[in-house]
């Protein structure tokens, strides 16, 4: 723990809390998600800790609730994203030639239209549920993973560790996964923090603009549009998740910029 630099600890405690959190959210919510307890944006009170909503709800309910949402999509749309951009990625730099060409042609393609308007256009054609929301964006995002990967796999693929297998007759499966992939986890754990922060942003801009989680659940963009309209009242209520989604954000960097330094993405290489 003493390696550890205090920046690194803060994003570590803030991360692993929203985390609890998310997962015994039903324990720790006070108030079921979408139940009416109050009037409506109450001001703060033994009640309720951080007032009510637009419609008498609860607020550090909703908030909770929220961040599972938020947090589980999140996650979930990285995880497909990172499977899906990096075996490509990796199968393109082995590969090579025009199985490469393709592949790379078309990511550039997706890439070309802004990743915002793409995931409006389908998810305005599409029913609007959790999981197309995480396959929708996960598959648009794994397209900038498909970059990093592969740039990462093309310079790891002339090795002479690499070169060996293949003199052995290993098969791509195992140059894929057993002599690429170990030496290029550094760069892509660092890039996945990033890219959760990313799906976070993305799925709450979705929710604000209505696109996204749909009512009655709860996520932390889909608050900020609730209570929007209170902010010229004085009223905080679409601040917290905002705050909320500022505080993961950095943590979340803290964590991945320390992986980042802790680590190189070559190293050397296995010996």
């Amino acid at each position: 723990m003493k390696n550890i630099p205090i920046s690194a600890m803060i994003g570590l405690f803030f991360t692993a809390l929203y985390f609890l959190m998310a997962i015994f959210a039903p324990l720790l919510a006070p108030y079921g998600m979408a139940e009416i307890v109050g009037d409506v944006w109450e001001p703060r009170s033994a009640e309720h800790l951080l007032g009510t909503d637009n419609i008498g709800r609860d607020l550090l309910s909703r908030m909770i609730y929220g961040g599972r949402t938020t947090i589980f999509i999140a996650t979930a749309a990285t995880v497909l994203s990172f499977v899906t951009g990096s075996v490509l990625g990796f199968f393109a730099a082995v590969a090579g030639g025009w199985v490469d060409q393709v592949l790379s042609r078309f990511v550039d393609l997706i890439m070309s239209i802004p990743t915002l308007i793409f995931a409006l256009v389908v998810l305005s054609v599409m029913p609007v549920t959790v999981p197309v929301l995480i396959v929708v964006m996960g598959l648009l995002d794994s397209t900038r993973v498909y970059r990093l990967a592969r740039a990462v796999a093309v310079d790891i693929e002339v090795m002479d560790y690499v070169e060996a297998a293949r003199l052995r007759g290993e098969k791509m499966k195992w140059i894929i996964f057993r002599e690429i992939l170990p030496n290029a986890l550094s760069p892509l754990v660092a890039e996945m923090g990033l890219r959760f922060i990313f799906m976070v942003l993305f799925v709450s801009t979705l929710s604000f603009l209505g696109l996204g989680v749909q009512p009655p659940e709860a996520d932390w963009g889909g608050i900020v549009k609730e209570n929007k309209d209170g902010i010229v009242y004085g009223i905080p209520a679409a601040l917290l998740p905002a705050f909320a989604i500022a505080t993961l954000a950095i943590s979340v960097n803290l964590v991945a910029d320390w992986v980042l330094n802790r680590t190189t993405s070559l190293k050397g290489g296995r010996g």
